[in-house]
């Protein structure tokens, strides 16, 4: 039998836990609470949705990328759902766990068909102890401007 690859390393109680904090905190993305959102980020962490953007650093600065982001949806009764799959966890030498997930935006409006729009790929750096997982940070890459 030959040893299992480094990127197995990671036992499924610490897989189950990050896909149970990716859940919550999609859910309040998605249901634009953007403080508790946040409040899923280390404090100094740093978030960069948007290709070419400037990341947003921070609790406060986290909420107020959003906030600004979300104006575009002002008057239009959109709803977007994040949806997270093949979520692949690397040790990282500090402790932390490397995190890269595919991410795909459903999009719909009342009466609308869902759309699929971006297809992303997440890059985290997750911090987890025994009483919390936070992201460190997230750059998302948008598969259409590869």
């Amino acid at each position: 039998m030959t040893a299992a690859p480094a990127h197995t390393a990671v036992g499924p109680d610490v897989h189950t836990r990050v896909q149970h904090f990716y859940a919550h905190q999609m859910q309040a993305l998605d249901g634009g609470r953007f403080t508790d959102y946040a409040a899923t980020f280390t404090e100094d962490g740093t978030f960069q949705h948007s290709p070419g953007a400037t990341p947003a650093r921070g609790r406060d600065g986290i909420v107020a990328e959003l906030v600004e982001f979300h104006k575009r949806f002002d008057g239009d009764p959109v709803q977007r759902r994040h949806w997270f799959n093949h979520i692949a966890l690397e040790p990282q030498s500090d402790g932390s766990l490397r995190s890269t997930v595919y991410a795909l935006v459903v999009t719909v409006r009342p009466g609308g068909k869902p759309e699929i729009a971006p297809s992303c790929v997440v890059h985290d750096v997750l911090v987890v102890t025994d009483e919390s997982v936070q992201t460190r940070s997230r750059l998302v890459t948008h598969d259409q401007m590869a």
